[in-house]
């Protein structure tokens, strides 16, 4: 009990921290602040932000790992009397939000333009994929064989990435309409559409 309120805690102080540097690294770009910056504006000390981070970047990264959780907790919830398809798909549905997806797009688009962000996001990514693809393995519980979830979760993952980086014109909730962009929701029906009728 003691432990789990502790990484609460840990995880709450992550977060805030990672805030601070992204909503800085969008006023005043990457190079515009100093990790005593956001460590004082988190309300934290310079040596817990390097108790969580090893540098701005790295924070700043983080923002899109924000979420993960909820989402894996959702398949689990959801994954009851399901087909495993059909549990990504509406949990999926249920945890890429708004604000989950501007920010993750947000933060691909500082590291196109900050080299040094890029390496933190691809180390975020890869953080992202493995622990989705465990909560698979253990949602799937010997039904499925492991080739299978593998897959499911590149497949997955490499449809959705393809619209937050911009390389298929999706229109994220929020956003302006644009001509020619497909609705994200649109998008991620054609997504299952393809996973489940091939291409």
């Amino acid at each position: 009990m003691i432990e789990g309120l502790r990484e609460r805690k840990r995880a709450a102080t992550a977060r805030a921290l990672a805030e601070a540097a992204f909503d800085l690294a969008k006023e005043r770009g990457l190079d515009g602040f100093v990790i005593e910056e956001v460590a004082e504006m988190a309300g934290y000390s310079r040596r817990t932000f390097a108790n969580h981070y090893p540098c701005k970047e790295a924070a700043v990264a983080s923002v899109a790992y924000a979420g993960i959780e909820a989402a894996a907790d959702a398949l689990e919830e959801v994954s009851e009397g399901r087909g495993l398809l059909d549990a990504v798909e509406v949990a999926l549905r249920l945890q890429l939000t708004t604000t989950g997806l501007s920010r993750m797009r947000e933060v691909l688009t500082l590291a196109r333009a900050n080299p040094s962000l890029e390496p933190h996001v691809y180390h975020v990514q890869h953080r992202m994929r493995l622990e989705v693809e465990e909560r698979m393995v253990a949602v799937a519980a010997g039904r499925y064989p492991p080739s299978y979830v593998t897959l499911l979760v590149g497949a997955v993952y490499g449809m959705v990435s393809s619209a937050l980086e911009g390389l298929v014109d999706v229109r994220l909730p929020g956003e302006l309409p644009s001509r020619g962009a497909v609705e994200f929701d649109d998008f991620l029906t054609e997504v299952f559409k393809h996973l489940r009728n091939g291409f």
